[in-house]
Protein backbone atom coordinates (compact mmCIF):
# COMPACT_ATOMS: atom_id res chain seq x y z
CA UNK A 1 0.00 0.00 0.00
CA UNK A 2 1.59 3.33 -1.36
CA UNK A 3 0.12 6.36 1.24
CA UNK A 4 1.47 9.76 1.48
CA UNK A 5 3.49 9.96 4.46
CA UNK A 6 4.73 13.23 6.53
CA UNK A 7 8.11 13.24 4.22
CA UNK A 8 6.22 13.89 1.27
CA UNK A 9 5.14 16.94 2.24
CA UNK A 10 6.02 20.33 1.53
CA UNK A 11 7.80 22.38 4.10
CA UNK A 12 5.35 23.00 7.05
CA UNK A 13 7.11 25.94 8.72
CA UNK A 14 4.67 28.47 9.77
CA UNK A 15 1.55 26.30 8.03
CA UNK A 16 -1.36 25.13 10.25
CA UNK A 17 -1.65 21.17 10.07
CA UNK A 18 -4.81 19.61 11.34
CA UNK A 19 -4.20 16.19 12.75
CA UNK A 20 -6.77 13.58 13.40
CA UNK A 21 -5.24 12.17 16.45
CA UNK A 22 -6.77 9.13 18.33
CA UNK A 23 -6.84 9.94 22.09
CA UNK A 24 -10.21 8.59 23.15
CA UNK A 25 -8.56 7.42 26.73
CA UNK A 26 -10.26 6.34 29.04
CA UNK A 27 -11.45 8.33 32.15
CA UNK A 28 -12.20 7.80 36.25
CA UNK A 29 -14.00 11.10 36.39
CA UNK A 30 -11.55 13.39 34.64
CA UNK A 31 -8.52 11.25 35.70
CA UNK A 32 -7.43 9.45 33.05
CA UNK A 33 -6.63 5.49 34.18
CA UNK A 34 -4.40 4.58 30.31
CA UNK A 35 -2.87 7.71 28.63
CA UNK A 36 -1.25 4.74 26.23
CA UNK A 37 -3.27 6.31 23.28
CA UNK A 38 -1.94 10.26 23.98
CA UNK A 39 1.40 8.76 24.31
CA UNK A 40 1.13 7.23 20.74
CA UNK A 41 0.50 10.56 19.41
CA UNK A 42 3.07 12.40 20.62
CA UNK A 43 6.34 11.66 17.87
CA UNK A 44 4.00 12.91 15.00
CA UNK A 45 2.86 16.18 17.13
CA UNK A 46 6.31 16.91 18.07
CA UNK A 47 7.31 16.18 14.34
CA UNK A 48 5.05 19.16 13.55
CA UNK A 49 6.27 21.27 16.47
CA UNK A 50 10.11 20.76 15.69
CA UNK A 51 9.12 21.90 11.59
CA UNK A 52 7.36 25.02 13.36
CA UNK A 53 4.27 24.18 12.22
CA UNK A 54 1.12 25.40 13.68
CA UNK A 55 -0.57 22.60 15.09
CA UNK A 56 -4.27 21.84 15.47
CA UNK A 57 -5.41 18.69 17.32
CA UNK A 58 -8.88 16.97 16.52
CA UNK A 59 -9.89 13.81 18.43
CA UNK A 60 -13.19 12.11 19.65
CA UNK A 61 -13.34 10.31 23.42
CA UNK A 62 -16.49 7.94 24.30
CA UNK A 63 -19.25 7.60 22.43
CA UNK A 64 -21.23 11.12 23.31
CA UNK A 65 -25.00 11.24 21.39
CA UNK A 66 -23.58 14.36 18.89
CA UNK A 67 -24.36 16.76 21.32
CA UNK A 68 -22.14 18.16 24.10
CA UNK A 69 -21.82 15.97 27.16
CA UNK A 70 -18.98 17.54 30.06
CA UNK A 71 -17.98 13.54 31.00
CA UNK A 72 -16.59 13.02 27.62
CA UNK A 73 -14.46 16.75 27.08
CA UNK A 74 -10.75 16.08 25.90
CA UNK A 75 -9.58 18.56 28.05
CA UNK A 76 -7.97 16.32 30.56
CA UNK A 77 -6.50 14.53 27.76
CA UNK A 78 -5.37 18.38 26.08
CA UNK A 79 -3.52 18.65 29.64
CA UNK A 80 -2.12 15.39 29.74
CA UNK A 81 -0.52 15.75 26.10
CA UNK A 82 0.81 19.34 27.30
CA UNK A 83 2.62 17.46 29.70
CA UNK A 84 3.92 14.80 27.49
CA UNK A 85 5.46 17.15 24.89
CA UNK A 86 6.93 19.72 27.64
CA UNK A 87 5.04 22.78 26.09
CA UNK A 88 1.44 24.76 26.59
CA UNK A 89 -1.17 22.79 24.92
CA UNK A 90 -4.29 25.52 24.93
CA UNK A 91 -7.74 23.43 24.85
CA UNK A 92 -10.81 25.16 23.10
CA UNK A 93 -13.92 24.25 23.90
CA UNK A 94 -15.44 23.81 21.44
CA UNK A 95 -14.76 22.09 17.98
CA UNK A 96 -15.52 24.84 15.37
CA UNK A 97 -17.36 27.46 17.27
CA UNK A 98 -15.80 30.96 18.10
CA UNK A 99 -13.32 29.39 20.66
CA UNK A 100 -11.97 27.43 18.45
CA UNK A 101 -11.34 29.52 15.46
CA UNK A 102 -9.85 32.11 17.96
CA UNK A 103 -7.70 29.50 19.56
CA UNK A 104 -6.27 28.33 16.14
CA UNK A 105 -5.89 31.86 14.99
CA UNK A 106 -3.73 32.79 18.11
CA UNK A 107 -1.28 29.78 17.65
CA UNK A 108 2.20 30.80 16.96
CA UNK A 109 5.11 28.25 15.38
CA UNK A 110 5.51 25.21 17.08
CA UNK A 111 2.41 26.03 19.41
CA UNK A 112 0.00 23.39 19.85
CA UNK A 113 -4.47 23.56 20.12
CA UNK A 114 -6.65 20.48 21.02
CA UNK A 115 -10.37 21.30 20.30
CA UNK A 116 -12.98 19.98 22.19
CA UNK A 117 -14.54 16.51 20.81
CA UNK A 118 -15.06 15.73 17.17
CA UNK A 119 -18.32 13.96 18.30
CA UNK A 120 -20.00 16.65 20.02
CA UNK A 121 -20.61 17.30 16.76
CA UNK A 122 -23.69 14.81 14.88
CA UNK A 123 -22.14 15.07 11.47
CA UNK A 124 -18.87 13.57 12.66
CA UNK A 125 -20.49 10.23 12.42
CA UNK A 126 -23.40 11.05 10.12
CA UNK A 127 -24.23 8.20 8.17
CA UNK A 128 -25.28 10.72 5.06
CA UNK A 129 -22.04 11.77 3.28
CA UNK A 130 -23.15 15.29 2.57
CA UNK A 131 -23.73 16.13 6.68
CA UNK A 132 -19.99 15.03 7.15
CA UNK A 133 -18.66 16.59 3.86
CA UNK A 134 -20.17 19.72 5.70
CA UNK A 135 -18.47 19.58 9.13
CA UNK A 136 -15.06 18.23 6.93
CA UNK A 137 -14.90 21.83 5.18
CA UNK A 138 -15.04 23.18 8.67
CA UNK A 139 -12.46 22.04 10.12
CA UNK A 140 -10.28 22.28 6.78
CA UNK A 141 -10.48 25.69 7.19
CA UNK A 142 -8.14 25.37 10.05
CA UNK A 143 -5.60 24.29 8.47
CA UNK A 144 -3.09 24.31 5.45
CA UNK A 145 -2.49 20.36 5.27
CA UNK A 146 -4.25 17.28 7.04
CA UNK A 147 -2.27 14.44 8.96
CA UNK A 148 -4.18 11.44 9.94
CA UNK A 149 -2.88 9.70 12.29
CA UNK A 150 -5.74 8.34 14.67
CA UNK A 151 -5.20 4.42 13.84
CA UNK A 152 -8.31 3.45 15.93
CA UNK A 153 -10.28 5.12 13.73
CA UNK A 154 -9.23 4.34 9.97
CA UNK A 155 -11.83 1.66 9.73
CA UNK A 156 -14.31 4.53 10.20
CA UNK A 157 -16.25 6.82 7.25
CA UNK A 158 -16.68 9.75 9.54
CA UNK A 159 -16.06 13.54 8.56
CA UNK A 160 -12.07 13.59 10.32
CA UNK A 161 -11.23 10.27 8.96
CA UNK A 162 -12.06 10.24 5.30
CA UNK A 163 -14.15 13.85 4.24
CA UNK A 164 -11.07 15.82 6.30
CA UNK A 165 -8.68 13.78 4.01
CA UNK A 166 -9.96 14.64 0.83
CA UNK A 167 -10.62 18.89 1.71
CA UNK A 168 -7.21 19.21 2.66
CA UNK A 169 -3.46 18.28 0.94
CA UNK A 170 -3.28 14.90 3.47
CA UNK A 171 -0.64 12.44 4.56
CA UNK A 172 -0.45 9.60 7.37
CA UNK A 173 1.72 9.98 10.45
CA UNK A 174 4.26 8.49 12.47
CA UNK A 175 1.49 6.06 14.24
CA UNK A 176 -0.38 5.23 11.39
CA UNK A 177 3.17 4.20 9.55
CA UNK A 178 4.38 2.10 12.39
CA UNK A 179 1.47 0.17 12.86
CA UNK A 180 0.88 -0.30 9.20
CA UNK A 181 4.45 -1.43 8.87
CA UNK A 182 3.82 -3.86 11.78
CA UNK A 183 0.64 -5.35 10.44
CA UNK A 184 1.95 -5.88 7.32
CA UNK A 185 4.28 -8.27 8.78
CA UNK A 186 1.66 -10.23 10.53
CA UNK A 187 0.00 -10.69 7.18
CA UNK A 188 2.87 -11.04 4.51
CA UNK A 189 6.61 -12.59 5.97
CA UNK A 190 5.82 -13.57 9.37
CA UNK A 191 8.83 -14.96 10.92
CA UNK A 192 8.30 -18.77 12.34
CA UNK A 193 6.80 -20.03 14.47
CA UNK A 194 4.03 -17.73 14.07
CA UNK A 195 1.31 -17.98 17.04
CA UNK A 196 -1.89 -16.41 17.08
CA UNK A 197 -3.22 -15.73 20.65
CA UNK A 198 -7.05 -14.97 20.85
CA UNK A 199 -9.59 -14.12 23.55
CA UNK A 200 -12.02 -11.81 24.54
CA UNK A 201 -15.94 -12.52 25.17
CA UNK A 202 -17.05 -13.53 21.85
CA UNK A 203 -16.32 -16.36 18.86
CA UNK A 204 -18.67 -13.94 16.24
CA UNK A 205 -16.16 -10.99 17.03
CA UNK A 206 -12.86 -12.82 15.56
CA UNK A 207 -14.33 -14.92 12.73
CA UNK A 208 -12.86 -12.82 9.67
CA UNK A 209 -9.42 -12.74 11.24
CA UNK A 210 -9.48 -16.12 12.21
CA UNK A 211 -10.82 -16.71 8.48
CA UNK A 212 -8.23 -14.39 6.95
CA UNK A 213 -5.26 -15.79 9.43
CA UNK A 214 -5.52 -19.77 9.80
CA UNK A 215 -3.94 -20.52 6.73
CA UNK A 216 -0.91 -18.32 7.49
CA UNK A 217 0.01 -19.38 11.44
CA UNK A 218 1.59 -22.41 12.55
CA UNK A 219 -0.50 -22.34 15.66
CA UNK A 220 -3.90 -21.09 16.90
CA UNK A 221 -4.49 -20.67 20.68
CA UNK A 222 -7.88 -19.76 22.06
CA UNK A 223 -8.69 -18.54 25.03
CA UNK A 224 -11.21 -16.06 26.77
CA UNK A 225 -15.10 -16.51 26.58
CA UNK A 226 -15.20 -17.21 23.53
CA UNK A 227 -13.27 -20.95 24.12
CA UNK A 228 -16.27 -21.74 25.41
CA UNK A 229 -17.97 -21.97 21.92
CA UNK A 230 -14.82 -23.98 20.75
CA UNK A 231 -15.70 -26.73 23.98
CA UNK A 232 -19.01 -26.89 23.18
CA UNK A 233 -18.27 -27.80 18.95
CA UNK A 234 -16.03 -31.01 20.73
CA UNK A 235 -19.14 -31.70 22.75
CA UNK A 236 -18.63 -30.78 25.97
CA UNK A 237 -20.70 -29.22 28.56
CA UNK A 238 -19.88 -25.71 29.58
CA UNK A 239 -22.41 -25.29 32.57
CA UNK A 240 -24.08 -21.30 32.45
CA UNK A 241 -20.36 -19.89 30.46
CA UNK A 242 -20.56 -17.53 27.42
CA UNK A 243 -21.87 -19.69 25.05
CA UNK A 244 -22.53 -18.54 21.29
CA UNK A 245 -24.92 -21.72 19.98
CA UNK A 246 -25.10 -20.21 17.15
CA UNK A 247 -21.58 -20.09 16.39
CA UNK A 248 -20.95 -24.07 17.10
CA UNK A 249 -21.40 -25.53 14.15
CA UNK A 250 -18.81 -22.52 12.79
CA UNK A 251 -16.55 -23.54 15.07
CA UNK A 252 -16.41 -27.24 14.31
CA UNK A 253 -15.39 -26.05 10.65
CA UNK A 254 -12.75 -24.15 11.66
CA UNK A 255 -11.35 -27.56 13.92
CA UNK A 256 -11.86 -29.35 10.64
CA UNK A 257 -9.65 -26.76 8.63
CA UNK A 258 -7.12 -26.31 11.01
CA UNK A 259 -6.21 -30.11 11.14
CA UNK A 260 -6.50 -29.90 6.58
CA UNK A 261 -4.03 -26.84 6.76
CA UNK A 262 -1.98 -28.62 9.20
CA UNK A 263 -2.37 -25.88 11.94
CA UNK A 264 -2.24 -26.69 15.82
CA UNK A 265 -5.60 -25.47 17.51
CA UNK A 266 -4.80 -25.49 21.32
CA UNK A 267 -7.41 -24.90 23.69
CA UNK A 268 -7.36 -24.78 27.01
CA UNK A 269 -7.21 -28.43 29.60
CA UNK A 270 -7.77 -26.65 32.53
CA UNK A 271 -10.49 -24.03 33.44
CA UNK A 272 -11.34 -21.37 36.46
CA UNK A 273 -15.09 -22.24 37.03
CA UNK A 274 -16.78 -19.46 39.79
CA UNK A 275 -20.22 -19.76 41.25
CA UNK A 276 -21.14 -16.53 39.88
CA UNK A 277 -19.54 -13.20 38.07
CA UNK A 278 -17.96 -11.83 40.96
CA UNK A 279 -15.03 -10.82 42.72
CA UNK A 280 -16.79 -12.63 46.16
CA UNK A 281 -17.32 -15.91 43.83
CA UNK A 282 -16.21 -18.63 44.78
CA UNK A 283 -13.76 -20.86 42.72
CA UNK A 284 -12.94 -24.24 41.67
CA UNK A 285 -10.36 -25.17 38.91
CA UNK A 286 -12.15 -27.98 36.55
CA UNK A 287 -11.05 -29.97 33.27
CA UNK A 288 -12.18 -28.35 30.43
CA UNK A 289 -14.19 -31.31 29.20
CA UNK A 290 -15.75 -31.66 32.79
CA UNK A 291 -16.81 -27.87 33.69
CA UNK A 292 -20.33 -29.58 34.87
CA UNK A 293 -18.55 -31.36 37.75
CA UNK A 294 -17.17 -28.50 39.55
CA UNK A 295 -19.19 -27.55 43.17
CA UNK A 296 -21.61 -25.48 40.98
CA UNK A 297 -22.77 -28.02 38.70
CA UNK A 298 -24.63 -27.10 35.55
CA UNK A 299 -24.57 -23.04 37.04
CA UNK A 300 -21.09 -22.61 37.33
CA UNK A 301 -19.40 -20.22 35.05
CA UNK A 302 -15.81 -20.59 33.05
CA UNK A 303 -14.16 -17.01 33.75
CA UNK A 304 -10.52 -17.94 33.19
CA UNK A 305 -8.68 -20.32 31.88
CA UNK A 306 -6.84 -22.60 34.36
CA UNK A 307 -3.54 -22.76 35.71
CA UNK A 308 -2.32 -25.88 33.88
CA UNK A 309 -3.43 -24.07 30.53
CA UNK A 310 -1.88 -20.62 31.19
CA UNK A 311 1.72 -22.89 31.33
CA UNK A 312 1.16 -24.48 28.33
CA UNK A 313 -0.10 -20.93 26.47
CA UNK A 314 2.59 -19.33 27.92
CA UNK A 315 5.73 -21.67 27.08
CA UNK A 316 3.95 -21.73 23.04
CA UNK A 317 4.22 -18.21 22.81
CA UNK A 318 7.24 -17.65 24.32
CA UNK A 319 8.71 -20.12 21.87
CA UNK A 320 6.64 -18.50 18.76
CA UNK A 321 9.33 -16.30 16.48
CA UNK A 322 6.21 -14.23 15.86
CA UNK A 323 2.98 -13.75 18.31
CA UNK A 324 0.03 -11.80 17.66
CA UNK A 325 -2.26 -11.41 20.45
CA UNK A 326 -6.06 -10.39 20.88
CA UNK A 327 -8.48 -10.72 23.59
CA UNK A 328 -7.76 -11.34 27.38
CA UNK A 329 -8.01 -15.02 28.93
CA UNK A 330 -10.56 -14.54 31.37
CA UNK A 331 -12.39 -11.14 33.31
CA UNK A 332 -8.34 -9.94 34.08
CA UNK A 333 -9.91 -6.83 35.56
CA UNK A 334 -10.89 -9.09 38.49
CA UNK A 335 -7.53 -10.55 40.04
CA UNK A 336 -8.80 -14.32 40.81
CA UNK A 337 -9.45 -14.59 37.19
CA UNK A 338 -6.26 -12.28 35.74
CA UNK A 339 -3.52 -15.75 35.74
CA UNK A 340 -4.52 -16.58 32.24
CA UNK A 341 -4.09 -13.17 31.04
CA UNK A 342 -0.90 -12.38 33.38
CA UNK A 343 0.78 -15.33 31.94
CA UNK A 344 0.17 -15.28 28.24
CA UNK A 345 1.05 -11.18 28.76
CA UNK A 346 4.57 -11.96 30.70
CA UNK A 347 5.31 -14.70 27.46
CA UNK A 348 5.00 -12.26 25.54
CA UNK A 349 7.59 -9.95 27.01
CA UNK A 350 9.84 -13.26 26.62
CA UNK A 351 9.28 -13.26 22.54
CA UNK A 352 12.49 -13.50 20.67
CA UNK A 353 11.30 -12.26 17.74
CA UNK A 354 8.12 -9.97 16.92
CA UNK A 355 5.76 -9.54 19.99
CA UNK A 356 2.09 -7.58 19.08
CA UNK A 357 -0.13 -6.60 21.46
CA UNK A 358 -3.47 -6.44 19.27
CA UNK A 359 -5.16 -3.12 21.28
CA UNK A 360 -8.46 -2.53 22.93
CA UNK A 361 -9.32 -4.81 26.18
CA UNK A 362 -5.42 -6.70 25.80
CA UNK A 363 -3.83 -3.16 25.53
CA UNK A 364 -5.90 -2.05 28.43
CA UNK A 365 -5.11 -5.49 30.20
CA UNK A 366 -1.22 -5.46 29.99
CA UNK A 367 -0.90 -1.52 31.38
CA UNK A 368 -3.68 -2.80 34.12
CA UNK A 369 -1.35 -5.77 34.97
CA UNK A 370 1.43 -3.57 35.51
CA UNK A 371 3.66 -4.06 32.24
CA UNK A 372 5.38 -1.64 30.47
CA UNK A 373 4.75 -0.34 26.70
CA UNK A 374 8.73 -1.37 26.07
CA UNK A 375 8.18 -4.88 27.18
CA UNK A 376 6.45 -5.36 23.77
CA UNK A 377 7.32 -5.81 20.04
CA UNK A 378 4.75 -3.17 19.45
CA UNK A 379 0.89 -2.38 21.70
CA UNK A 380 -1.52 -1.30 18.87
CA UNK A 381 -3.57 1.53 19.36
CA UNK A 382 -6.48 -0.10 17.45
CA UNK A 383 -8.35 -2.60 18.38
CA UNK A 384 -11.23 -3.02 16.09
CA UNK A 385 -9.03 -1.26 13.11
CA UNK A 386 -6.40 -3.91 13.41
CA UNK A 387 -8.81 -6.57 13.25
CA UNK A 388 -9.79 -5.24 9.87
CA UNK A 389 -6.76 -4.89 8.78
CA UNK A 390 -6.40 -8.61 9.45
CA UNK A 391 -8.86 -9.84 8.28
CA UNK A 392 -8.16 -8.38 4.68
CA UNK A 393 -10.46 -5.55 4.89
CA UNK A 394 -10.09 -2.46 3.41
CA UNK A 395 -10.15 0.82 5.76
CA UNK A 396 -11.63 4.17 4.71
CA UNK A 397 -9.18 6.14 6.56
CA UNK A 398 -6.09 4.67 4.72
CA UNK A 399 -7.77 4.14 0.99
CA UNK A 400 -8.13 7.85 0.85
CA UNK A 401 -4.96 8.82 1.99
CA UNK A 402 -3.38 6.67 -1.15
Amino acid sequence: MKMRKLSDLPNLDGKRVVIRCDLNVPLDGTRITDDGRIVASVPTIKYLVDQGAKVVVISHLGRPEGAPDAKYSLEPAAKRLGELLGQPVFFASDTVGSEAKGAVKALARGGVVVLENLRFNAAETSKDASEREAFAAKLAEFGDFFISDGFGVVHRKQASVFELAKALPSACGLLIEKELDVLTRLTSTPERPYAVVLGGSKVSDKLGVIDHLLPTVNKLLVGGGMVFTFLAAQGYKVGSSLLEVDQIETCKEYLSRAEALGVEVILPTDIVVASKFGADAEVAVTAASEIESSPFGSTGLGLDIGPESAARFAAEVAAAKTVFWNGPMGVFEIDKFAGGTRAVAKALTEVNGLSVVGGGDSAAAVRILGFEDNQFGHISTGGGASLEFLEGKNLPGLDVLN
